[in-house]
């Protein structure tokens, strides 16, 4: 039997082999558990009512935007709406929450993919997060399309391909099982003419090189499932504390148990200890 004293959860961390397989690792504050391995082993985590704001440190009640306290949830720019919505960021009026923050992680290049989630969808992310973003996200599938300067042409871009599909992922779907094969570029190029005009638009405003299209390949990534749920019911540790099962696979932010599923991301900052028999 395996026993890790309780510590404070952040989001799973991942990477791909060479094989495009995903291999995650759990961590509980200063310890890393590779979860892999534990995959048909019976999995016990224990939330023990403490929860430690992300940002400052302080012990709190409820947890806001995946980890902090209230204050810090208001003033941070990480936690701000521009965060979920990119094409509303305000840097350049000059309001943003945290200049700084805002120089380092929005006015930097991003990428626009295409992914198969749950199905087709499109999305954005910093160019730091390849292929982290896909992972957390669950794509068994994923191709950038378009490189931008900052991330709020990515956004623009992003609400111009939304016309035609998706931009969210159906998470029941995607823990139910992996999606149809998709030739995504194929599809990049039906795309990319339905959206020239409004392309022509933004680097009109804002230069000739604020998008540039890409030709890249299909990253394929497979995740660690030996079986999929049919019926998915999901955990929550502010209802109950205690969650028990036979782990059978991993995908996104999700362990995924006989007895239902989990989203670690969510439950960042909640202090939890782990037991493996």
């Amino acid at each position: 039997m395996l026993q890790i004293e309780a510590g404070a959860l952040r989001k799973m961390r991942a990477d791909l082999d060479e094989n495009g397989t995903v291999n995650y690792r759990m961590v509980l504050g200063e310890q890393e558990v590779e979860l892999n391995p534990l995959i048909s082993k019976h999995l016990t985590l224990n939330f023990n009512g403490h929860i430690d704001c992300l940002h400052c440190g302080r012990k709190i009640k409820k947890s806001y935007s995946q980890g902090y306290c209230y204050p810090c949830m208001q003033k941070l720019a990480q936690c701000d709406m521009c965060i979920m919505k990119p094409e509303t960021c305000h840097f350049e009026q000059g309001t943003c929450r945290e200049p700084e923050w805002g120089e380092s992680n929005c006015m930097i290049p991003h990428y626009v993919y295409l992914a198969n989630t749950s199905g087709l969808k499109v999305g954005i992310t910093r160019h730091t997060q390849i292929p982290t973003r896909w992972i957390d996200q669950g794509a068994t599938q994923a191709l950038p399309i378009f490189k931008v300067s900052t991330r709020l042409q990515s956004g623009l871009v992003e609400i111009a391909l939304a016309e035609f599909i998706a931009d969210k992922t159906n998470w029941r779907a995607m823990l139910k099982g992996s999606a149809e094969n998709m030739d995504l570029k194929a599809i990049a190029q039906e795309l990319k003419p339905k959206i020239a005009e409004k392309l022509a638009s933004i680097s009109l405003k804002y230069g000739e090189d604020a998008v540039i299209a890409l030709d890249e390949n299909v990253v394929d990534l497979h995740f660690p499932v030996q079986q999929y749920l049919t019926k998915i019911s999901s955990f929550n540790f502010d209802k109950t504390a205690e969650v028990s099962g036979t782990l059978l696979g991993i995908k996104g932010q999700y362990l995924i148990f006989d007895t239902g599923v989990i989203n670690m991301r969510k439950f960042t900052s909640y202090h939890v200890s782990l037991q493996v028999n």
